[in-house]
């Protein structure tokens, strides 16, 4: 094991000991700011960072970005990393490889409608990894998302 991976366990470890076990869920990661702008998720060990392009909601060629991080929020590098993403949107489906794009991200390019019902799985396996999976909503408003969340 490398010293950086290392003391990314040993983080994780006194991070997930003092943290709610609430503390990663959707509803909880859907009130953080995410560093690029797109929506937050959990994969596992893995925060996931999904950004799409918005510039349309027809169908067409576009970008999708995945950052992975810790749950510190320290880059973890994609290198031999495998993916895909599954959009759905706009009735229509699109399956976007993923490929390591420098230091902790992902890209693909593929033809999707950027509409507010849309709806992303991605799938990755990390070197040396088991795979992992998450689910996001990355144009749902997060105040729409969780309206109820503040009737409580």
């Amino acid at each position: 094991m490398n010293k950086a991976r290392f003391f990314t366990a040993i983080a994780f470890v006194l991070t997930v000991g003092t943290t709610s076990v609430h503390a990663h869920d959707d509803a909880y990661l859907d009130t953080q700011q995410a560093p690029h702008g797109g929506q937050l998720r959990m994969a596992g060990i893995y925060h996931l960072e999904l950004v799409v392009d918005k510039s349309t909601p027809q169908a067409a060629d576009k970008p999708l970005v995945v950052y992975v991080t810790d749950h510190a929020g320290q880059k973890i590098s994609t290198e031999g990393t495998t993916g895909n993403a599954t959009i759905l949107a706009a009735k229509g489906k699109a399956s976007v490889a993923l490929v390591p794009d420098g230091d902790n991200r992902l890209k693909g390019t593929g033809r999707y409608a950027s509409t507010a019902d849309m709806k992303a799985i991605i799938r990755f396996t990390a070197k040396g990894q088991p795979p992992e999976t998450a689910r996001f909503t990355p144009l749902l408003k997060s105040k729409e998302a969780h309206m109820d969340h503040n009737k409580h």
